[in-house]
């Protein structure tokens, strides 16, 4: 059974924010703000596939937030990549390099909530520490209207790719994001 969402206006909606990711937004100009909505979910199925299965969103439609830790000299860095639910991150490809990284992989959970100030499952570009880049591949960056998480497990964003793109330490990689299968 499909379930239905009801959007409205993020920044109306703090409670359905983490805090950064309410602090960060409500920074943006009036205008692109109100291009961003916001949806409670069922915490239970913030999981992407469970997440697009019971409430009707394409994967294509939904980009995951992961977070990389690089290695580089005995110093550990920070980077988010925003790939479409239909691919993966290329972390020990293309990541790597571009970070300049002689090691790079998953970011520890414990690490990332610390750091962040988000829950497992709602990690979202929009609030991450301001030194953390922000790796968006084109599919996201081009897409209309796609699907993040929002610092919080009940709820989701739904913004124009191109907002995504645009922040402060957001780069479009060409090749981040590798098909699955």
């Amino acid at each position: 059974m499909e379930l239905t969402l009801e959007s409205y206006p993020a920044l109306s909606r703090p409670e359905l924010l983490a805090g950064p990711v309410a602090t960060a937004l409500g920074g943006w100009s009036a205008g692109s703000a109100a291009e961003v909505e916001i949806a409670a979910i069922d915490p239970a199925l913030a999981d992407t596939a469970e997440f697009c299965r019971r409430y009707g969103v394409a994967l294509e439609a939904s980009a995951n937030c992961v977070v990389i830790a690089a290695k580089r000299g005995g110093v550990t860095s920070y980077a988010a990549c925003l790939v479409t639910a239909t691919t993966r991150a290329d972390v020990n490809g293309l990541v790597r390099r571009h970070l300049e990284a002689r090691r790079a992989s998953f970011a520890p959970v414990d690490a990332v909530l610390a750091a962040t100030g988000m829950e497992y499952g709602g990690i979202t570009p929009i609030g991450l520490p301001a030194d953390w880049p922000v790796l968006v591949d084109p599919a996201v960056a081009e897409h209309p209207r796609v699907v993040v998480g929002s610092g919080i497990r009940g709820s989701k964003l739904w913004l124009p790719g191109r907002l995504l793109a645009g922040l402060p330490t957001a780069r479009v990689l060409p090749g981040l994001g590798v098909p699955v299968g």
